[in-house]
């Protein structure tokens, strides 16, 4: 039994993780990467959208490729590291100071030893490509290829002709995008410098596109072989929503409020200025091959702001005495003496 936990260890040690929260991440051949945090920003205007994505990665690979489909063309370009920085300090939760009267576990009198801590469409004619090369370009660390495809084995077997290694059921996942006639953004991360190894914060990328709905795809999620984290921020004129959990648990909400590009230079060049409304959604996917379908998001019924507030427990006090301690004895003093009145006024009765 042991020995069979300890190869069940081993193999989901050296078992590539080549899915990630909106595309398909594969590493090189006899490599492994991990995609420790993936943090991924959209904007849409009601006309174009504009994704931008940041993944910070361990492992040996050399490189890696990693796939996203998108319903139009696609321009893509090196995005601003500094505006992830950005939006996680508009979206830190507030701190707060919250008092209690009675004591708890670890206040005196119940203070305690320890520290307080608890443990569908139809082909084209054959004379049709079936893989179009729209461009391709280096982006520092990235090798981008934007492609076009008429058939998922052929888009397949052109990446790895070209140095992707694909998992072999990525083409059945790319069969939807295929029949609706989108297009695709192949991306080969491979460091610059001769035999480095991809590990840390990766340069962020943005891409952008025409889009009359705000879609985020997920489908290739489908594929992964363990539980996925999805962190969107998201920037539209209103609050916005995923129209379905599209197989995961319910997305949560943890900062909805307008904001300024003012003291935000990153966030304002992708958004062209002004105040825009920020939704930063969180969601986890504990079964990925649940998937079923793209994120669509559309705007809620009202622009209702929230922000996570993280309390403080505090026992209140009273010139450095418990609130409660003072309290009580001042009750206790006032009832003495009401005793000890009582009892004078007794004794001076019985005196007359």
């Amino acid at each position: 039994m042991v020995c069979a936990l300890l190869l069940t260890q081993l193999g989901s040690l050296i078992a590539p993780a080549y899915a990630c929260g909106c595309g398909a991440m594969v590493p090189a051949r006899q490599a492994t990467m991990g995609v420790d945090r993936e943090a991924s920003v959209v904007r849409w205007d009601g006309a174009t959208e504009q994704i931008v994505m940041r993944f910070t990665v361990n492992g040996d690979a050399p490189e890696a490729a990693w796939i996203m489909p998108v319903p139009s063309r696609a321009d893509v370009e090196l995005g601003d590291p500094d505006l992830f920085g950005e939006l996680d300090d508009l979206t830190a939760p507030v701190e707060r100071t919250r008092y209690y009267f009675w004591p708890r576990d670890g206040d005196w009198p119940f203070a305690s030893d320890d520290d307080g801590t608890s443990a569908g469409a139809p082909r084209p004619v054959d004379s049709a490509p079936e893989v179009g090369v729209v461009g391709r370009e280096r982006l520092g660390d990235f090798d981008v290829a934007r492609l076009t495809a008429t058939d998922p084995d052929a888009l397949r077997d052109w990446l790895d002709t070209n140095g992707f290694d694909l998992p072999a059921d990525l083409a059945s996942g790319l069969q939807p995008y295929v029949d609706r006639e989108w297009e695709y953004v192949a991306v080969r991360l491979a460091p610059e410098e001769r035999g480095a190894t991809l590990g840390g914060t990766l340069d962020p990328l943005r891409l952008s596109f025409e889009s009359d709905r705000l879609i985020y795809p997920m489908r290739l999620s489908s594929l992964a072989d363990q539980p996925q984290s999805l962190g969107l921020y998201v920037l539209a004129d209103h609050r916005m929503e995923p129209r379905d959990a599209i197989g995961g648990n319910a997305p949560e909400v943890r900062f909805a409020g307008r904001v300024s590009s003012a003291d935000a230079p990153a966030l304002g060049e992708l958004t062209g200025g002004g105040r825009t409304f920020l939704t930063a959604i969180d969601q986890y996917f504990p079964v990925p091959e649940r998937i079923d379908a793209d994120h669509e998001l559309r705007a809620t019924a009202s622009d209702t702001t929230y922000q996570q507030v993280f309390y403080d427990d505090e026992l209140r006090m009273f010139a450095g005495v418990p609130a409660w301690l003072a309290t009580v004895g001042g009750v206790f003093v006032v009832l003495m003496l009401l005793v000890v009145g009582a009892a004078v006024l007794r004794v001076r009765r019985r005196a007359v």
